[in-house]
């Protein structure tokens, strides 16, 4: 399909990355010449989303290499920027990998791996579209789409490969707060696609799904534990929870990078805290009182017990997860 924007873009030597903190108003582009300065727009969410992230990073060791700088230290950096993204730590320490670890060694490496985050979204979207059935709406929290990716998104993409099908459907998604990545993100990237998408806030989930009028659920993950655990924006457990609840299929799509089979199970899974104010203001304007005391874990764990499948680009797979997780990365 193709895309009305580009999420990220190498060129001339350079990283240029479409500021996501500014959509849905301004359709804004950064371009970065050090790896501190990429670094920094992945902490900042700049970019965000695990395959997003892992690419931009990538470029980001490229970026080192061409200034002669020091890549463990560029990698230790970048690791430290996001912590619960698994492909961001993948990407950096497959380039470390690299012999020789020259310029051009390094940027064909990083390029490799845009290029494969490209085949892996069709891939995804081949698989999941045959769970898509006309007439039906499904839900997605957060956003799990090209914003996300270098391609055409992760579960997003089974959307965009659907409707590639020629099938009906409709999406809901929900607002994602603190950050609104749903609202923001999602509503806008699938509307400017052409895709019918309604806007529900977070704790709409429970009574659209005991109306009937939710029929699936599609999300990304940022880290796939070995048992089948997955880490996805903070919400995700919950809606896993009602689906379960309301025996809906819930479904977790993310590429075989997103497997971790170092980690066991999610319990091992280090969270990110953010900024209490991502909490108690919105667009700047105080919405707490002043002081209060904030929780704001970026992500939770869904138990693989509560998802119907995983989708990658190696195919669907349902319970139990570990063996096939672990024969997928072979």
């Amino acid at each position: 399909m193709n895309l009305k924007f580009k999420t990220l873009e190498w060129k001339n030597n350079q990283l240029i990355l479409l500021d996501q903190r500014k959509l849905p108003a301004q359709e804004i582009y950064h371009t970065y010449q050090t790896y501190q300065e990429v670094g920094l727009a992945i902490k900042d969410m700049v970019v965000r989303g695990a395959p997003a992230i892992g690419v931009a990073a990538g470029y980001a060791m490229a970026l080192a290499a061409l200034k002669s700088e020091d890549l463990q230290q560029a990698a230790t950096y970048l690791k430290s920027t996001r912590p619960t993204a698994v492909n961001l730590a993948w990407a950096v320490e497959r380039i470390l990998k690299l012999k020789p670890k020259n310029l051009q060694v390094i940027l064909n490496e990083a390029k490799a791996i845009e290029a494969e985050d490209i085949e892996m979204c069709r891939l995804m979207g081949k698989w999941g579209a045959e769970l898509i059935e006309n007439g039906k709406t499904y839900l997605t929290h957060c956003n799990a789409g090209a914003l996300a990716t270098a391609g055409q998104g992760t579960a997003l993409s089974v959307f965009y490969e659907a409707k590639r099908q020629g099938k009906t459907f409709q999406v809901i998604s929900s607002e994602t707060r603190p950050y609104l990545q749903g609202a923001r993100l999602t509503c806008w990237e699938l509307s400017k696609n052409g895709i019918h998408t309604s806007l529900i806030t977070d704790n709409m989930v429970a009574h659209l799904m005991k109306l009937g009028k939710i029929h699936g659920v599609f999300v990304g993950s940022d880290r796939i534990a070995a048992n089948g655990d997955v880490a996805n924006k903070i919400g995700t457990y919950g809606v896993a929870t009602l689906a379960k609840a309301h025996a809906i299929p819930f479904y977790a799509v993310a590429p075989t990078s997103t497997i971790d089979l170092k980690t066991p199970s999610g319990e091992q899974i280090i969270i990110e805290e953010r900024h209490p104010e991502e909490v108690t203001h919105l667009n700047g304007i105080p919405i707490a009182p002043a002081e209060i005391n904030v929780f704001n874990y970026s992500f939770d764990v869904t138990p693989h017990e509560l998802l119907s499948a995983i989708i990658t680009e190696k195919g669907v797979a349902k319970k139990p997860f570990s063996e096939k997780l672990q024969g997928w990365l072979k």
